[in-house]
């Protein structure tokens, strides 16, 4: 199993982080991107998906 650690930084009243390069391997990064969080109530894990934007 890979684990990657990320800070988390205060910005205004939210929180915010990076997503790290190696999760991104597979993106067109000449593409726009979007990024949505996915949160499984019964499981309690998010996910992470990345959508081009055209």
């Amino acid at each position: 199993m890979v684990e990657i650690k990320r800070k988390l930084y205060k910005r205004g009243s939210s929180f915010e982080t990076t997503i790290p390069m190696p999760l991104l391997f597979a993106v067109d990064k000449s593409k726009k991107q979007q990024v949505v969080f996915k949160f499984d109530d019964e499981l309690k894990e998010w996910y992470i998906e990345l959508e081009s934007k055209e």
